[in-house]
């Protein structure tokens, strides 16, 4: 049986454990062994993904997000019903699942640089010079735009102009 947690690491605990930098924060985290920092390995990643990501997980991370079906359809490149369709319980294959993964992935890592879910989610849909003036959102339908977005987060954690 999948064991799902959501570790939600608060500011004051990141700075006491001296964890700035890491993946702290999981939106969603079906059946991984949740370790004493919060990231999922690549090994869980992959187990995760062959498992099938759940409509729950997938609730789950539209909540989270503030995303509605017809923006997750987009992000997912898939038909808005193929997500609505599901049941509670039901399991996306695992082509959808590995985006989905990846969409809470890049969300995980924004909500933890930002240091505030409003204010990542709002960044979001924002235009960015750094991507020819494209919101990050416009890029997360494919494998290429959402590595950018995520190296585009990994600026902004160093605080390299971007």
């Amino acid at each position: 049986m999948a064991r799902h947690a959501v570790i939600d690491t608060s500011k004051q605990q990141k700075k006491e454990a001296g964890t700035k930098g890491r993946h702290t924060q999981i939106v969603i985290l079906p059946g991984a062994t949740t370790k004493p920092e919060g990231h999922m390995t690549t090994f869980e990643k992959i187990k995760i993904i062959k498992e099938g990501i759940s409509k729950k997980d997938l609730e789950h991370l539209k909540d989270k997000s503030g995303l509605d079906y017809d923006q997750l359809a987009g992000a997912l490149s898939v038909g808005r019903a193929t997500l609505i369709n599901k049941k509670r319980n039901e399991k996306f294959n695992p082509s959808l699942s590995e985006k989905i993964v990846g969409l809470a992935d890049i969300y995980s890592y924004g909500y933890e640089v930002f240091e505030d879910e409003d204010t990542f989610n709002e960044w979001i849909f924002s235009s960015n010079k750094a991507l020819g003036g494209q919101s990050p959102f416009e890029l997360l339908n494919n494998q290429y735009g959402r590595e950018e977005v995520k190296n585009l987060i990994g600026r902004i954690e160093y605080g390299v102009y971007s």
